[in-house]
C-alpha cells in the first residue's frame, strides 16, 4: 500500500493538481458560508419550497394569440406570401427535383453512382461498402423510402452546410461575431431535435417544407461551429508569412486560412450530415416522407420487424456517408504523395480526370438501364424480414416479459427500476425547495467552473420556474440523472475494459459504430416492445443511444494518459489496479468529465423524445403541441428543455476548459 501511495503522489502533487485542490477548498468554505446566510432567510420566506405563483410568467395566452395569428395569416399576409411561401416553394422543388433525379438513373445508376463517388474521395474498399449498402437497402424492399430520404437529405445538408459555412466565415475573421454566435450555438447544441418541430409546422405546415427547415436549423451549428475554430486556428506562422507577402485579406483567406482549415471543414461536414441524417428521420413526425416515416407508423403499432427493415437502411445510410466522409477528410489532411510513388492509377483517382471518369461511368449504366426498362428494383430482389422478426419479437416477449424463474421478466425489470429508482429521485427533487436546487445547481457549476458559468446554470434553472413547468421539469430532471447514472457506470466499466484490451475493441468497434449512428427515433421500438409502455423503456432508449460515445471517450481518455507515468507506477510496484484508480483515472478527468457531459446531453435528447412512449413530463408537452398546433404548451415545454439542457451543460462542463478561463 505505501508502494501505491509513492506511485500516485506525482500525480496528486503537481502544481495544476495542488491549485486546483485549493481552489476548491477556498469555493467550498465561501459556500458554506453563504449557505449558512442564505439558506435560514430563504427557509424563512418560501417555507414550503413550492415555485412561488408570484415568479411565474403566464405565456398561454400571448402565445395561444401568436398561434391564431400565424394560422390564420398564412395564406395571405405579405410575410408568408412574399417571404416563406418562396422558401417554401424552393424547397419542394429541390427535393422533388432531387428525387427525380435518383428515380431517373434508376437503381443501378444511383449504386454506380454513389460508388464511384465513395472511390473517388475514399477509395476501393468504401466503395465496395457502399455498393453493398445501397443494394441492402433494396434487398429489403426500402429502395423508393431510401430515394426520399436521400433527396431530403441532399437539399438540407447542402443548405445546412451553405448555412453554417457563412456563419463560421463570420464568427472565424470576427471576434465580435464569435462572442455573439457562441452563446447561440451553444443553445442550439443542447436544444433536442424534438423541440425544432412545432416552430417549423407552424410557418410551413405539416410537409417537406417543414421538415427541410428543422433538419437545415438541427444541423448548421456544428458546421459553423467547426468552420470558425479551423479558420481562428489558422497556424500565426503561416498567415505571418502570407501577410508579409503583401496579400489581401481576401488573398489570405483563400490562400491560407481555408486550406488550412479544411481538416475542421470536413468534420463539420461529417457532423452536419449525421445530424441531418437523424432529424430527418424525426421530421417525419411533421410529414417528411422517407424512412422515418416508415420507423414512425411501426412505432404506431409497435411493429419491430417493420421498424427494423426501416431502420436498417438508415443505420447503412449512417455508416456510409460517416466513413465516406472520415476518410475523404484523413486523405485530405494527409501530406502530397509523390506522383512515380503512387503511380498514373492514384492521380486518376485523385485528379480532375476522376470525377469525370466517375460521372461518364454513372451516366453509362443508368442509360443502359433506362432503356432496358429496368429503372425500378426488381420485386423478386426482395427479402421479407417484418415476419421473422415480429416472430422472434413475440417469443422474446412471451418467454421473457415476465414470469421468468429467480430473475423476472423485463416487464418486472421496468416496474421495478420505476419504483425503486425513478419514483424516488422524482419524488425527492420535487420534496426540495426551489431555492435549495438553485443552490445545489450554482455550487456545483462553481465548482468546476466560474462564477459566469454559476451563474448560467442557475439562470437557466430558474427560467424553468419562471415558464411554469418546474414540477414536469425535476420529472424530466429525474429521468436523466437516473439514466446518465446507469450510463456512467456501465460506459466506465466497458470503457476501462476496451482501453486495456485491444481484441475487446476491435470486437466492440463494429457495434459501438452501429449504435452511435442510429438515429434516436429506432431505439424507441425495440424497448416498448421488451419494457412496454411508461418512463422506464425511455430510460431504457437514451442509456442505449448514450453509451457508445461515453465508452468511445473514456478508451481515449485512458489511452492517452502520460506513459512516463504508467512506467514510474509500474517500476514502483502498483499493481494493475492501482494503477488505474492512483494514475489512469485522475489523470484522464478532463476526458471523463467530457463524456458525463455528453452522456447528459444524449440522454435529455432521447428522454425527450421518450414522451412518445410514455415517459411524460416536458417531452409530452411538446409532443402535444405539434399534434395539436398548440404553440402555448410546446414552446413552452421547449424553452424549458432549452432551459434544462444549458443548466445539465454547465454543471458537467470539463474543468480544463474551464482551467483555461480562470487561470
Amino acid at each position: 500500500m505505501a508502494t501505491a501511495t509513492a506511485s500516485s503522489s506525482p500525480v496528486r502533487d503537481t502544481g495544476i493538481g495542488a491549485l486546483l485542490r485549493h481552489r476548491a477548498v477556498g469555493k467550498l468554505l465561501l459556500l458554506a458560508l453563504a449557505a449558512a446566510v442564505l439558506v435560514p432567510i430563504a427557509n424563512a420566506k418560501w417555507a414550503s419550497g413550492a415555485w412561488p405563483d408570484a415568479l411565474t410568467v403566464d405565456l398561454s395566452e400571448p402565445l395561444a394569440k401568436t398561434t391564431d395569428w400565424i394560422i390564420d395569416n398564412r395564406d395571405s399576409h405579405w410575410l408568408f406570401t412574399y417571404f416563406f411561401g418562396h422558401v417554401s416553394n424552393a424547397i419542394v422543388l429541390s427535393v422533388r427535383g432531387v428525387y427525380l433525379v435518383l428515380l431517373a438513373g434508376g437503381w443501378a445508376g444511383v449504386i454506380a453512382g454513389a460508388a464511384l463517388i465513395a472511390w473517388r474521395v475514399a477509395g476501393v474498399r468504401l466503395a465496395v461498402l457502399t455498393a453493398a449498402a445501397f443494394g441492402l437497402c433494396g434487398l429489403l424492399g426500402m429502395w423508393v423510402p431510401t430515394m426520399q430520404t436521400l433527396a431530403l437529405m441532399v437539399v438540407a445538408v447542402l443548405a445546412s452546410v451553405v448555412l453554417g459555412a457563412l456563419m463560421g466565415l463570420a464568427a472565424g475573421l470576427n471576434d465580435r461575431v464569435f462572442r455573439l454566435l457562441r452563446p447561440v450555438l451553444d443553445t442550439m447544441q443542447v436544444l433536442p431535435a424534438f423541440s425544432y418541430l412545432l416552430p417549423a409546422v407552424l410557418i410551413f405546415g405539416v410537409g417537406v417544407p417543414a421538415a427541410v427547415l428543422a433538419t437545415v436549423i438541427y444541423a448548421a451549428p456544428p458546421m459553423a461551429r467547426l468552420t470558425a475554430l479551423g479558420l481562428r486556428g489558422a497556424d500565426g506562422g503561416v498567415m505571418e508569412a502570407v501577410t508579409s507577402l503583401g496579400t489581401t485579406a481576401r488573398q489570405r483567406l483563400v490562400s491560407a486560412r481555408l486550406p488550412l482549415a479544411r481538416k475542421e471543414l470536413l468534420l463539420g461536414l461529417n457532423q452536419t450530415i449525421m445530424m441531418a441524417l437523424s432529424m430527418a428521420v424525426i421530421a417525419s413526425m411533421i410529414g417528411g416522407a422517407g424512412l422515418g416515416d416508415r420507423v414512425y407508423q411501426a412505432l404506431g403499432s409497435v411493429d419491430v420487424g417493420a421498424a427494423l427493415a426501416a431502420g436498417i437502411p438508415i443505420v447503412l445510410l449512417a455508416v456510409v456517408l460517416d466513413r465516406v466522409t472520415g476518410a475523404a477528410g484523413e486523405r485530405m489532411g494527409a501530406n502530397p504523395v509523390d506522383r512515380q510513388t503512387q503511380g498514373a492509377a492514384y492521380w486518376w483517382v485523385t485528379g480532375g480526370r476522376g470525377s469525370i471518369l466517375a460521372a461518364v461511368v454513372t451516366a453509362v449504366v443508368a442509360v443502359v438501364f433506362r432503356y432496358a426498362d429496368r429503372l425500378d428494383w426488381p420485386e423478386g430482389w426482395t427479402v421479407n424480414i417484418v415476419e421473422p422478426v415480429n416472430t422472434a419479437k413475440d417469443w422474446m416477449v412471451d418467454h421473457i416479459y415476465t414470469g421468468v424463474p429467480v430473475v423476472g421478466g423485463t416487464a418486472d425489470w421496468s416496474a421495478h427500476f420505476t419504483t425503486w429508482v425513478l419514483d424516488p429521485v422524482r419524488d425527492g427533487l420535487q420534496w426540495m425547495p426551489w431555492w435549495s436546487l438553485l443552490l445545489l445547481v450554482a455550487a456545483l457549476a462553481w465548482l468546476i467552473g466560474t462564477w459566469q458559468t454559476a451563474l448560467t446554470a442557475v439562470v437557466a434553472m430558474a427560467g424553468i420556474g419562471v415558464l411554469g413547468v418546474w414540477d414536469k421539469s425535476l420529472d424530466t430532471l429525474s429521468q436523466v440523472l437516473a439514466a446518465v447514472a446507469v450510463t456512467m457506470v456501465i460506459g466506465f466499466a466497458v470503457g476501462i475494459a476496451t482501453a486495456r484490451s485491444a481484441r475487446f475493441e476491435r470486437l466492440l468497434r463494429p457495434v459501438l459504430d452501429i449504435f452511435q449512428t442510429m438515429p434516436q427515433f429506432v431505439y424507441l421500438i425495440p424497448v416498448v416492445a421488451l419494457f412496454g409502455i411508461g418512463r422506464a423503456p425511455a430510460v431504457a432508449a437514451a442509456i442505449v443511444y448514450a453509451l457508445p460515445a461515453v465508452i468511445r471517450i473514456t478508451t481515449q481518455g485512458l489511452r492517452q494518459v502520460d506513459p512516463a507515468a504508467m512506467e514510474s507506477s509500474k517500476s514502483l510496484g502498483a499493481t494493475n489496479w492501482q494503477q488505474l484508480r492512483q494514475v489512469q483515472l485522475p489523470l484522464a478527468r478532463p476526458a471523463l468529465l467530457l463524456a458525463v457531459n455528453q452522456a447528459v446531453v444524449l440522454v435529455l435528447a432521447v428522454v425527450v423524445i421518450g414522451g412518445l412512449v410514455g415517459g411524460g413530463a416536458l417531452g409530452y408537452d411538446v409532443l402535444y403541441g405539434i399534434a395539436q398546433g398548440d404553440l402555448a404548451s410546446g414552446l413552452v415545454g421547449g424553452a424549458a428543455i432549452v432551459c434544462l439542457g444549458l443548466m445539465l451543460d454547465r454543471v458537467t462542463q470539463p474543468t480544463e476548459r474551464r482551467a483555461k478561463k480562470g487561470a
